[in-house]
């Protein structure tokens, strides 16, 4: 069975945004369109569907890194600060956006909180069953593409 380990990122997170599109409890916030993404950007972005291709990087993120929480999803977004004549410094994407769109990957049921022995410390956001038959049934899909543009990827 093909995974999301066997499949480019960029031919995965194209496809699952397509398929985020189509779920109602995920949709871009009214303020998605003002909002930039971390401090280090200067404008917002261009793109019209730019809420579910993040959505679809969460997603993955999440399988591959979890449990992870909206801090550190908002850092694996970041970037470099312009600083003028100093140095550029690493700063953090937005925590908003990133916990927005946790909640709403909560909301589907594609992640959920993963909580410790004794229940009483969040450790993070997991991957439910649910996720991963989605993001391997994209894998699936996009499989062939991704042997297009990368012969040696039918090896493996």
């Amino acid at each position: 069975m093909t995974t999301l380990h066997d499949v480019p990122a960029d031919l995965l997170i194209h496809e699952l945004a397509g398929r985020l599109q189509s779920l109602d409890t995920i949709s871009p916030p009214d303020w998605a369109d003002y909002a930039k993404t971390g401090a280090h950007r200067e404008r917002p972005p261009v793109q019209q569907d730019w809420w579910y291709v993040r959505s679809a990087a969460v997603l993955r993120k999440v399988a591959l890194m979890g449990p992870i929480g909206a801090n550190h999803m908002a850092q694996q977004f970041g970037g470099s600060k312009d600083r003028g004549v100093k140095q550029n410094r690493a700063v953090s994407g937005s925590r908003n956006i990133a916990r927005t769109i946790l909640r709403q990957l909560s909301q589907c049921g594609l992640i959920s909180s993963k909580y410790n022995l004794a229940g009483t410390v969040n450790l993070g956001r997991v991957l439910t069953p649910s996720g991963q038959a989605l993001l391997d049934e994209m894998a699936h899909s996009v499989r062939d593409a991704a042997e297009e543009r990368y012969p040696g990827l039918s090896g493996y």
